[in-house]
């Protein structure tokens, strides 16, 4: 699934071209992704131009101005920015399509799981509830050890899970939290709320180095994902556990454990993480 650091990257990918540009067309080739599609979203949107692109968790938004397009890549999906006529693949279920520079450039998303979702919200988008109930950005100045450790209070579920739990924070997915808990030295078992602040203090800036490093890599690239210009990230390349059960530790050499936490692959190294 594509997490924070994926989402980021498409964001800052199609907000260069398309904002500032008027939409030309809707093409929808299916009713429905995870939700259906928006009616008349070609009405509503002919002529709008495009004043931002933003993200709230693992949500891009489209800003028009009399209102928001919200996009989820879900499972699979990608976004890439082509030529409108480039003829669909199989996958390509829908383009919103913009003149840009006297060119017709279509941002199409391509969905083999169809799990991802295309919203039109009037109003304000904070408050839809898709979005009203996520947590703290991790990439902002108010996630802090002292915030965390707050949070963290008297909960006696794992780490890891904990970190996953877009109700607390946004954004931290499975790729990320096993491997910002390797690279801080926690073991993803350890009970969240008995985390000392001295080890949160240095978590923090951990699970802020990671993001901003898979970011500048240009995500992680597995199954589906590529970035909007057709290109793979490739923040996989700097994995110290994740995806490693039974391969020696990068660090100290013994095997890369592998475990099931909230139902999802956990990986570690019992010897790096205590």
């Amino acid at each position: 699934m594509p997490e924070l650091p994926e989402v980021e990257v498409t964001r800052r990918g199609i907000a260069p071209v398309l904002t500032g540009s008027r939409v030309s067309g809707v093409v929808a080739r299916t009713p429905a992704l995870r939700y259906p599609l928006p009616k008349n979203l070609e009405r509503t949107l002919a002529g709008s131009r495009l004043t931002a692109v933003t993200r709230r968790g693992k949500y891009l938004l489209l800003d028009f101005g009399h209102g928001h397009l919200l996009i989820h890549l879900g499972m699979s999906g990608s976004l890439r920015l082509v030529p409108a006529d480039v003829p669909a693949e199989k996958h390509d279920h829908f383009d919103l399509v913009f003149a840009v520079k006297r060119r017709s450039v279509a941002l199409r998303l391509r969905d083999p799981r169809r799990f991802g979702a295309i919203l039109w919200l009037p109003g304000d988008p904070l408050e839809h509830p898709l979005l009203a109930a996520l947590g703290i950005e991790p990439l902002t100045e108010t996630f802090s050890a002292a915030w965390l450790k707050n949070e963290l209070a008297g909960l006696s579920a794992g780490i890891k899970p904990t970190l996953m739990d877009s109700h607390r924070i946004v954004g931290i997915g499975n790729i990320y939290a096993s491997e910002s808990l390797f690279r801080a030295g926690i073991d993803p078992r350890a009970a969240a709320g008995r985390i000392s602040l001295k080890r949160l203090e240095r978590l923090v800036p951990v699970i802020k180095a990671t993001l901003a490093a898979a970011i500048d890599a240009g995500g992680s690239s597995l199954r589906d994902f590529i970035r909007s210009d057709g290109s793979s990230g490739y923040f996989q390349q700097q994995y110290f556990v994740y995806g490693r059960g039974g391969e020696p530790c990068l660090v100290c050499g013994r095997p890369v454990r592998e475990l099931r936490q909230g139902q999802r692959a956990t990986f570690f190294c019992a010897g790096c993480q205590r």
